[in-house]
């Protein structure tokens, strides 16, 4: 039995859910504004209690070793839960740039990053995910948005246009993410 799969997602009053059986698909309107949508495979129930304002994932119990029927429960159960999060306070991602001459700028839809490379790397803006750049004691970038998904590859994305390294500690980083840091060479003598 899924420990994960098996809990009720408790659903505030603010929110709005729509289960359609058919399309297997689960749709969260929340008051940030947007609505997400959850498909969910064929092994999976979810039925949605109005009245006590809760949603309950099932599986048939006969057939739970089958296939990877305990995994799909309870993935279904997380990102039902992440989109109610999601739509009701929101998913955010810290990075931090480190290094002399670097730079980011929102420009438009677009994140410009100048990282020491002879080009501009601009990067596109996903639906539903805002960027703020505050330049106090450095640079930092952050992503937030209701999908947490989204917020998390686009934060991946740019991390991944110059991974900080372990000499200088120049690149850019998650704020809370620690860097392990190496001794260069020792000069002979």
């Amino acid at each position: 039995m899924s420990r994960i799969g098996k809990k009720p997602i408790i659903v505030p009053g603010n929110c709005k859910v729509a289960v359609n059986a058919n399309t297997r698909e689960v749709a969260i309107t929340g008051p940030k504004g947007e609505t997400l949508k959850v498909m969910y495979r064929p092994e999976i129930t979810v039925a949605w209690n109005e009245k006590d304002r809760h949603i309950v994932c099932t599986t048939d119990m006969a057939k739970l070793d089958e296939g990877n029927r305990k995994a799909f429960w309870g993935t279904t159960r997380a990102n039902i839960n992440n989109c109610i999060k999601g739509v009701t306070d929101g998913y955010s991602e810290k990075l931090e740039v480190i290094g002399v001459g670097y730079s980011v700028k929102v420009v438009g839809k677009n994140v410009d990053l100048k990282l020491g490379y002879a080009n501009v790397i601009s990067l596109a803006i996903p639906a539903g995910v805002k960027v703020d750049i505050a330049t106090e004691g450095g640079i930092f970038v952050t992503i937030s948005g209701a999908d947490r998904q989204r917020v998390g590859e686009f934060a991946a994305a740019i991390r991944s246009q110059r991974k900080p390294e372990p000499y200088n500690g120049k690149g850019i980083k998650y704020v809370n993410e620690t860097i392990i840091r190496k001794q260069g060479k020792a000069t002979g003598g």
